[in-house]
Formats: C-alpha cells, structure tokens, sequence
C-alpha cells in the first residue's frame, strides 16, 4: 500500500501547485513519508498508520511554517508620509 500513499502526495503536491494558500505541502510531505515508512513496515494497522500521518502531517505543516514566516516579501513599511510636516 506504499503506492497508495505516493499517488496521494503526488495528488496534495499538485494542489499545492494549482491551489492557492500554502496549506497542502505539509501534508504531501507527510505523504512522502508515510510511502516510506508503509514500505519499510507493511504490518503497521490502520489506525496506526493513520495517526502518525496526522502526526507527521502537523509537525510538516508547523515546520513549513516556521520556515516561509521567516522570508520577508522586501516590501517596505512606510510610517512616514512625505507631505506630513
């Protein structure tokens, strides 16, 4: 079932592309992860399965966040309008 995984990363890395908001990379990188992880351990249940995808899933999510929320956009702030005295 590895590949079941991989076609779903495939299919959340291309609404990331297609979509707009920043929300589904996080979640095909924990796709990612749980194709290799299904492949190494094929006996894992379900539920378990599930939930450390869910797992996986948060951490991608908080990470990607950390990360992009530290590249500015180099727009600049202007606090100081020209014509005030």
């Amino acid at each position: 079932m590895w590949w079941v995984w991989l076609a779903a990363a495939l299919v959340l890395g291309l609404a990331e592309v297609l979509l707009p908001g920043f929300i589904f990379l996080g979640f095909a990188i924990a796709a990612v992860f749980m194709s290799a992880l299904v492949l190494i351990a094929p006996e894992l249940g379900a539920p378990a399965v599930l939930a450390v995808y869910a797992g996986s899933a948060l951490l991608c999510w908080i990470g990607l966040r950390v990360v992009f929320k530290k590249q500015s956009s180099g727009a600049r702030i202007v606090t100081r309008d020209i014509n005030d005295n």
